[in-house]
């Protein structure tokens, strides 16, 4: 059954075999609660990285900085980068609609980290929600038994927008989460390193992102 607290990421499960901008990747997550003004709904996002492109941190030209990165000897042609899975949770009461619409701004998280969605990439989102108030009952609808009128209490359009804000947040740090929890792996005469966080740390402060 499910339990509470730290969540196992980096090359771990599904992650275990990933690769990410030519690093380990692995499994991600990151969440944003939003304020009470706002609902107080929570998002959640979880990755599974497994693509190419060049590889950015909040605007850190990271991939470059560390010479590796999509077409660096500019090729006509690469052999494919694999595809991210992400799945997004939010306890919002949001129609099957609002959902497919959140989902599709988790790819605006994606396209930060500097994923390209190169050719063969089969990205995809998943989004879901707990709210009770937009399930679909079966059995007889209030109103008498024979009546075919279900209500469903749901979020409005125009209340969408904080969750596509934090649905975008949460979908970058959970790849970047992704990246830096994961370890060199060795399979099948195969090594792939795991991204240097020391020499991260140097590319992001002459970058001045540690001081933001």
């Amino acid at each position: 059954g499910a339990v509470g607290g730290p969540v196992d990421e980096g090359s771990v499960g599904a992650g275990a075999g990933t690769v990410a901008f030519g690093f380990k990747g692995g499994i991600g997550t990151s969440s944003r609660l939003l304020p009470a003004s706002l609902g107080g709904y929570t998002v959640g996002v979880l990755v599974q990285s497994n693509f190419g492109g060049v590889l950015q941190v909040l605007g850190a030209p990271v991939g470059k900085e560390l010479g590796r990165y999509a077409f660096q000897n500019a090729r006509d042609h690469d052999g494919g980068d694999g595809s991210v899975m992400i799945v997004v949770a939010t306890d919002a009461p949001l129609s099957d609609r609002n959902l497919r619409r959140l989902a599709a701004r988790a790819i605006m998280g994606l396209s930060r980290t500097g994923s390209s969605a190169s050719n063969g990439s089969g990205d995809y989102v998943i989004a879901f929600t707990t709210a009770s108030s937009v399930r679909r009952r079966s059995g007889p609808a209030g109103g008498g038994a024979t009546s075919a009128v279900r209500a469903i209490e749901d979020l409005g359009n125009d209340s969408m927008s904080a969750l596509f804000q934090g649905v975008v947040e949460a979908t970058e740090e959970a790849i970047y989460n992704s990246l830096f929890m994961a370890t060199t792996v060795t399979s099948r005469g195969r090594t792939i390193e795991a991204l240097p966080m020391d020499r991260l740390r140097e590319i992001l402060t002459k970058y001045n992102v540690t001081n933001r």
